[in-house]
């Protein structure tokens, strides 16, 4: 993998994430050397979001694995074969799930998941990570099915997987077997979280019709 110092290409990365820690996904500052170690930034002036992949501060200047500008006044995708900083070539910043709107209702947006393995890719994605027979493909959208008893579960998580319901997940990385991303937040509470979630399988999940435009 080739490293590029991305603030000269006009990624602009906070000074205070040289030295202050969760700035980049993984909490250490600077980034570290190991770890996906997402960077998201969003330019509310100019309606632009930057995300980068691999981020770390060598000492001398920021580097990323790679990187992608999202235009937010469009819903265009990214060009036939880019990726992004997610494998797939989508943003990654639309398909994380915050507290404050699981809080105060259903999560009403697709949600980013990461599988294992990926086989091509399907619109809305425009970038293949993996050909593994029998995979899902990166792009794929899953939903929860209707009839997944959620009463159990916090009225805030109960919210996200409501969300799940409707709007779904989208693939968007290799990684961890149905993994959700969600915004970094003290007031989430892992002990609810963690055996709600293991509370899903992958056999609770429909695949919507795969490339649907």
């Amino acid at each position: 993998m080739r490293c590029w110092s991305w603030t000269e290409r006009g990624y602009p990365i906070p000074e205070a994430a040289k030295t202050q820690a969760n700035y980049v996904e993984g909490g250490r500052a600077g980034g570290g050397t190991d770890g996906d170690r997402h960077l998201l930034i969003v330019d509310r002036d100019r309606w632009l979001l930057y995300e980068l992949f691999a981020t770390r501060w060598t000492g001398q200047r920021w580097e990323a694995g790679s990187g992608a500008v999202f235009d937010l006044s469009s819903n265009s995708r990214r060009p036939e074969g880019w990726t992004s900083a997610d494998a797939a070539g989508l943003a990654i910043f639309p398909g994380l799930v915050r507290y404050d709107e699981a809080a105060r209702g259903v999560v009403r947006h697709a949600m980013r998941i990461t599988v294992r393995r990926t086989n091509n890719y399907v619109w809305p994605a425009s970038h293949r990570a993996g050909s593994n027979a029998g995979a899902l493909p990166m792009g794929a959208r899953l939903r929860l099915k209707s009839s997944k008893d959620l009463s159990r579960s916090p009225a805030y998580i109960q919210n996200i997987f409501r969300g799940m319901q409707t709007y779904g997940l989208i693939v968007a990385d290799n990684g961890s077997d149905m993994y959700i991303t969600g915004v970094m937040d003290p007031r989430w509470n892992n002990d609810e979280l963690n055996p709600a979630f293991h509370g899903l399988t992958a056999n609770d999940f429909e695949v919507v019709r795969l490339g649907w435009r």
